[in-house]
């Protein structure tokens, strides 16, 4: 997808000093910035936890920039919603089996590109996202990188918890290829967390 076919759709409004002070936001350990905005207080019991009991759901604001342009692979035992505010990401997902199958999706404003405005992750799903090289390339002066970025909404149900998450690391990586990571992922590793 070329720059030019994504700037007709892509509004920047609000830059990130703005969102990151106004939201509040702070850094992720998974990468980027966020800010937890609702967590229901009715519980109930989660399929994904063994019955444990976890909130309705649980919503942040996570905002990727150019000083922090991607995430860490990770998964939710919870299905997660993203919704787009504003800005372009590439999400890479990563589904365990034999052999695991990666998908690429791009949230953004450009739907007759593809670009989508929402992404469901299911649950057993690991996914990182990262600012797309074209856009982070054209942003080359202070005042462009100040609107180069993604907002999104993260809506995570049953709610999210820490006891739910995991980070991919090195070892767990390779295992899911059995060891003989192909070489089409190789480049993956560059965004697993560090064992």
């Amino acid at each position: 997808m070329s720059t030019n076919a994504s700037s007709e759709y892509n509004s920047y409004a609000i830059p990130n000093s703005v969102l990151i002070k106004d939201l509040k936001l702070i850094k992720h350990p998974e990468g980027g910035y966020f800010a937890e905005t609702d967590r229901q207080e009715e519980q109930i019991p989660s399929p994904f936890a063994n019955g444990a009991p976890r909130p309705l759901s649980t919503t942040i604001h996570y905002l990727l920039t150019p000083d922090e342009a991607n995430g860490v692979f990770h998964m939710n035992k919870s299905a997660t919603m993203h919704v787009l505010h504003q800005g372009r990401a590439e999400y890479t997902l990563i589904t365990p089996g034999s052999p695991p199958t990666i998908e690429k999706k791009v949230m953004g404003p450009n739907v007759h590109a593809g670009e989508l405005l929402q992404l469901l992750v299911p649950t057993g799903v690991w996914k990182m996202s990262r600012l797309l090289q074209e856009d982070l390339d054209a942003a080359s002066s202070n005042a462009s990188q100040e609107r180069c970025g993604c907002l999104i909404t993260e809506v995570v149900f049953p709610g999210f918890a820490w006891e739910d998450h995991g980070f991919l690391t090195r070892s767990t990586f390779d295992a899911l290829w059995g060891g003989a990571v192909p070489p089409e992922a190789q480049y993956l590793i560059d965004y697993v967390k560090k064992d």
